[in-house]
């Protein structure tokens, strides 16, 4: 790909230097091809671990290496090019499966090289034990998202007007996206005023994965005496192996129809509108609204839920059924009633402004706010500032703070909590009301002459970042992320 990708910066440059021989001399918008790599590191844990129905660890790590190239085309146009992936590990999403690992479990077969969560024989099955509270060894524990991206700018040769192009494509093993879209910008006033309007869609589509004890119940259409369940013993709430062939009120079903969704797309539309001004020498003050519709399938198929008003059933120990929800549970596991359900168009909207003030050569600060609704009932409020301090011609400091705070979705219940009459659910914490604080600090280093060099690249700029998130529900979170930007001599 990084070959690949050079192969076309060279290209284009080959292009450029043709097109601009005989032209007369301007300003480039961009001077020379610069090149970005970036790179993050990402973890968490928490307690609400929604693909287990709101309880259950919520352990995840990712790392994301990202390369962007930007080009001119010639002394007007720009094409950027970037590229990465996400190469992830979460203890949550291992457990659309829990019984791999278990003593005679799927993991046994030695079968676990594709994200096939299918049937799990009987024999195979016979030990099976799971935990929400320990992540399984299945396919689904890893993953690695990938996605490429283009765009393409010009500006006027007054540099007063801007437009855009993009295009791009990503995907991960249950799901895929194509997005595209388009840009205007204008400036006004001597450029101290600036008008912006962005369109964009993506087409998203779902290849979905159930938990797999309903893909299993779907897969020998609820008869218990077959496949996985066959030599499974299934527990009631009070511990006791329950008769398979007993009454329907003793003997555990999910909820019909999960299995029955036909529309897999996700469809996203935005039109996103922003306004800017200088006001001093030392102040410049930005607008911004969003206008979002979605529409398809914008629940989670991994997502279990659990209802209150349904008689609870276990594969595992029966000795941890008492402690089910807590932490020292590692054997027994909850069967589903059913995957998150939430209704199929969602429109959202995010107000905000930016405030920009520049105290003296060594200080600026930088202000933002945003105010989110849409008509699932979620509303959230967001506020940052940061204060880059220049310590000298080449390093800056940039202590950051970020506060979020957001009411939960009208469908949203802890586990348990929900009724099986109702028509949505969700138990998935993103989605509940809940506080958040983010501190984070970087460090810059910048060298405009680029003076050290990798072959052809000068080394222009060095980004360097640490954050750390705490919200209300006690997930935690940290962030570091490293850019090196590099300009081609």
């Amino acid at each position: 790909m990084k070959k690949c990708l050079f192969y076309i910066f060279f290209l284009f440059c080959g292009i450029a230097f043709s097109q601009d021989s005989t032209a007369t001399y301007k300003k480039r918008v961009l001077e020379s091809a610069e090149v970005d790599f970036l790179t993050s590191y990402y973890t968490q844990d928490g307690d609400n671990a929604a693909v287990t129905g709101g309880i259950g660890t919520e352990k995840l790590t990712d790392f994301t290496p990202t390369i962007i190239v930007a080009m001119p085309l010639n002394a007007d146009d720009v094409l950027t090019i970037d590229a990465g992936i996400s190469a992830y590990t979460s203890a949550s999403s291992s457990n659309l499966n829990p019984f791999d690992g278990s003593s005679s479990g799927a993991s046994s077969s030695g079968d676990d090289d594709d994200h096939d969560h299918g049937i799990i024989t009987g024999r195979q099955a016979s030990s099976a034990t799971g935990s929400p509270w320990v992540a399984s060894t299945g396919a689904s524990r890893s993953d690695v998202w990938s996605s490429i991206n283009a765009d393409y700018s010009h500006s006027s040769n007054n540099r007063n007007t801007i437009w855009n192009i993009h295009a791009g494509i990503s995907s991960e093993y249950d799901y895929s996206s194509i997005g595209f879209g388009v840009g205007y910008a204008r400036l006004f006033n001597e450029k101290n005023t600036e008008l912006t309007v962005k369109g964009q869609v993506y087409l998203d589509t779902w290849s979905p994965e159930y938990p797999t004890e309903l893909k299993s119940y779907d897969e020998v259409n609820g008869n218990l005496n077959q496949g996985f369940f066959q030599d499974v013993p299934i527990l009631n709430q009070n511990g006791a192996v329950i008769d398979k062939n007993g009454p329907s009120n003793t003997v555990w079903h999910p909820v019909e129809g999960f299995s029955l969704i036909q529309d897999k797309a996700r469809n996203s539309y935005s039109l996103s509108l922003g306004f800017s001004q200088i006001l001093s020498k030392n102040a410049q003050i930005s607008l911004f609204m969003d206008i979002v519709q979605q529409q398809g399938w914008l629940a989670n198929p991994m997502q279990r839920v659990y209802f209150k008003d349904r008689p609870n059933y276990y594969i595992g120990n029966s000795s941890s059924v008492p402690i089910y929800t807590s932490k020292e549970n590692t054997d027994v596991f909850q069967l589903a009633d059913d995957i998150e359900r939430l209704p199929n168009t969602r429109f959202k909207t995010p107000i905000g402004l930016r405030f920009n003030y520049y105290l003296n050569e060594k200080v600026t600060l930088r202000t933002y706010y945003r105010y989110y609704f849409d008509n699932w009932g979620m509303t959230s409020h967001t506020a940052s500032i940061e204060i880059p301090i220049k310590v000298s011609d080449r390093f800056t400091l940039y202590p950051t703070y970020r506060y979020y705070s957001q009411a939960a979705i009208d469908y949203f219940a802890p586990y348990e909590e929900h009724l099986s009459t109702s028509t949505y659910y969700t138990s998935d914490y993103d989605l509940s009301a809940f506080d958040a604080n983010q501190f984070g600090f970087g460090l810059v280093y910048t060298d405009i002459f680029t003076k050290f060099h990798i072959f052809s690249l000068g080394l222009k700029s060095i980004d360097l970042r640490f954050s750390q998130y705490n919200r209300s529900t006690r997930l935690k979170a940290s962030i570091i992320s490293a850019g090196f930007k590099f300009v081609l001599d």
